[in-house]
């Protein structure tokens, strides 16, 4: 997202019978961007999946033509224009979202309400195995939605709905297609789906993609001036004179990123019910910024060595998943029970690290199920809700020179329920979650560790008139510590660090408070929300001030920490302008991270994204939307022991789109810019924001 490229987008329509849309995109934009993204119907931010019209959590819906101006080639890019939510990128093949400051672990990502069973918890580059451009609707759930799904979710949820299983019978045959070009990167994507109905009772259902990209343009250095003042002063404190190294410009180097896969999926459609099964593959292979390929102070003693390893290329991850997934609903499955669903999602993930010399330096494999079997009960005493049943399995294991985490068995059970009661003025919204799980590594030695926790939720929903709502929500929640922070322990060169984790953390605890207003009228529409949340025992990763194998030394630790924060966004109708509504928007967010106590007095936790102030305007008739957005992003000052500050940047934007209607088929022509100013942009909140520019 930093340099100008044009990005042109062809989805063609009538190819299959009765096709639901067709899209024809030019667009400018500024990231290797290889998705094909025009698949998602709406991105919906959710707190409850009881409650779609009111929840104590905001509801944010874009869809159609809307969604299309947001979606990217990863769910933290697709998502962070929504107040609150921001991306810890790893290149552009890889951007998992971060929550309100928080990320990894914290916020779970799964397709079709299944974990993604994927690695890219174990560390920032490797990329979530769910891709945007496929899914019918994201969601992100907060609150008590998010124990249905697991109690490390203390961020929230992203879930991404494929359609890949028919839970409905289509009336006619349904189909989608379109390919997109972009100069930057030279990137090339198409993709095709299908819906269709097999007699009175089947529905098959078809996709592919393919997507490839090249390094992506950039408009200044790779290197942030930051990490090279530091460099610099290090060396003359060394007395040592400094030499200028190659440092990449105009390009980013190993940003190249390719992706194909496909699905197959069929149901059964009866009276009460259905039953449906899909099987599904995906093939990427994207570059590693930095480290992979520059071996010159790792494991490399003779000057030769290091002179040939300075002259590798950038390593890359060559990436493959199949995945087979199962999900069966009863409606009314006996006298007071509105349905009884299950789901199964089994998974055979693997990717290997390639060094810059082509050689495979580390193979990461996980073999893992997760299942769910879910009883939604009609209303008793006034409450309706859903209860249920979760488990799931993982054999984890990496071999090679970067086996920095040895293999693990885990196993997990838990029992959750959710529901809500409707008053006469206000509605409650509450959950509980119970759940045990095991870490059981197979080498002799490495300590077993089991973990049980407990995570509940309480949210209030007091409407005060047609227009004002309030809502208040209160969450208690514990997370295991992963098998990363309990057992790493070894050189990480994607992430320039030597990780070594703490097999004793105990799990963490955390109690937050959210407290929400919500203005809606036929001018505007305005939603406030703000939160604190408490924790004992945070989890976090500190650069200790060391240097092992020629990396510096980051450690998982345990200190009490809070969380606080501010997200607004907000419409105002304008009035009508030449046959179109016009209207302004805003936005703003802002969130602190800190411990209790810090490292020589420094409190700041790292990667914690920097405040965001947005304006647009934006006009809409029957055939044409226009849409101009500014958005300003802090610089991050308040940064951790070992952590370099980040500049401010500016991102100005244009969307310019025409929509033409063929009999039940639509065709979208946009033209969009992101970046239009050129400046570097760095988020806080990626471990490679130093020596790779968003």
């Amino acid at each position: 997202m930093l340099s100008k490229k044009i990005t042109v987008t062809f989805t063609l329509s009538g190819l299959f019978v009765n096709m639901l849309s067709s899209n024809l995109a030019m667009a400018q934009d500024s990231s290797s961007d290889s998705s094909l993204e025009r698949h998602i119907e709406e991105i919906r931010v959710l707190a409850h999946p009881l409650a779609e019209e009111g929840s104590a959590q905001s509801i944010t819906v874009l869809s159609g033509e809307e969604l299309a101006k947001n979606v990217q080639g990863s769910l933290g890019e697709t998502l962070k224009g929504e107040a609150g939510i921001q991306t810890a990128s790893f290149g552009s093949a890889v951007g998992r979202p971060v929550i309100h400051g928080l990320g990894g672990a914290r916020v779970k990502t799964t397709q079709d309400r299944i974990d993604s069973l994927d690695v890219s918890v174990t560390s920032g580059d490797h990329a979530v195995s769910v891709e945007p451009f496929i899914a019918n609707q994201i969601t992100v759930l907060k609150g008590a939605s998010t124990l249905l799904y697991g109690s490390s979710a203390i961020g929230g949820v992203v879930d991404v709905e494929t359609g890949r299983i028919p839970r409905q019978l289509p009336d006619e045959a349904q189909g989608r297609a379109q390919i997109r070009a972009a100069d930057n990167a030279n990137a090339l994507t198409g993709a095709v789906r299908m819906d269709s109905a097999i007699g009175q009772n089947f529905v098959v259902h078809v996709d592919a993609f393919v997507s490839n990209a090249d390094d992506y343009e950039i408009p200044g250095f790779a290197e942030s001036s930051a990490l090279h003042a530091a460099e610099e002063a290090a060396e003359e404190a060394e007395g040592e004179h400094h030499e200028e190294e190659s440092d990449s410009s105009g390009t980013l180097v190993g940003s190249r990123a390719q992706r194909q896969g496909g699905a197959l999926g069929l149901s059964y459609i009866g009276e009460q019910g259905f039953l449906g099964f899909s099987i599904s593959s995906l093939n990427a292979e994207y570059g590693l910024l930095g480290g992979h390929g520059h071996e010159e102070e790792h494991g490399h003693e003779e000057e030769g060595a290091e002179e040939e390893g300075e002259e590798e290329g950038p390593g890359m991850i060559d990436m493959s998943q199949t995945r087979f997934d199962i999900e069966g609903q009863l409606d009314q499955p006996f006298r007071g029970f509105e349905s009884l669903n299950f789901r199964l999602g089994v998974n055979d993930y693997e990717h290997e690290e390639i060094e810059g010399n082509g050689e495979v330096g580390t193979k990461f494999s996980n073999n893992a199920w997760e299942a769910r079997l879910q009883l939604t009960h009609l209303r008793w005493q006034e409450i309706t809700g859903t209860f249920g049943l979760q488990a799931n399995s993982r054999e984890f294991s990496v071999v090679g020179e970067e086996a920095f985490v040895p293999q693990v068995e885990t196993e997990s059970v838990g029992i959750f329920w959710v529901g809500e009661r409707e008053f006469n003025t206000f509605d409650i919204e509450t959950g509980v979650r119970f759940e045990d799980l095991q870490h059981r590594p197979t080498a002799v030695g490495i300590e077993q560790r089991d973990f049980s926790t407990i995570s509940t939720s309480i949210g209030l929903l007091n409407p005060i008139n047609d227009y004002l709502t309030f809502s208040a929500l209160l969450d208690y929640s514990s997370r295991a510590p992963t098998i990363e922070e309990l057992y790493s322990n070894g050189p990480h060169l994607a992430t320039q660090s030597f990780e070594i984790g703490n097999p004793n953390l105990d799990k963490e605890r955390a109690t937050g408070l959210t407290l929400s207003a919500n203005y809606e009228n036929r001018f505007m529409e305005i939603n406030v929300s703000g939160y604190y949340m408490d924790f004992a025992d945070f989890i976090y990763q500190q650069n200790v001030g060391t240097v092992e194998d020629g990396l510096p030394v980051f450690t998982y630790r345990q200190n009490d920490a809070s969380f606080r924060g501010l997200d607004v966004q907000g419409l105002f109708h304008l009035g009508v302008v030449a046959t179109g509504d016009l209207d302004f928007t805003f936005i703003f967010d802002t969130v602190r991270g800190e411990l209790d106590t810090g490292l020589i007095g420094n409190q700041n936790l790292p990667r914690i994204p920097a405040s965001r102030y947005g304006i647009g305007l934006s006009w809409l008739s029957s055939a044409w939307s226009v849409d101009v957005d500014w958005l300003y992003v802090d610089g991050q000052q308040r940064t951790a022991f070992g952590e370099l500050p980040t500049e401010s940047y500016s991102d100005l934007s244009l969307y310019i789109g025409r929509s033409i209607e063929f009999g039940s088929n639509e065709l979208t022509v946009f033209l969009q810019g992101r970046n239009l100013t050129d400046e570097e942009q760095r988020y806080h909140a990626s471990i490679v924001k130093d020596i790779a520019p968003a």
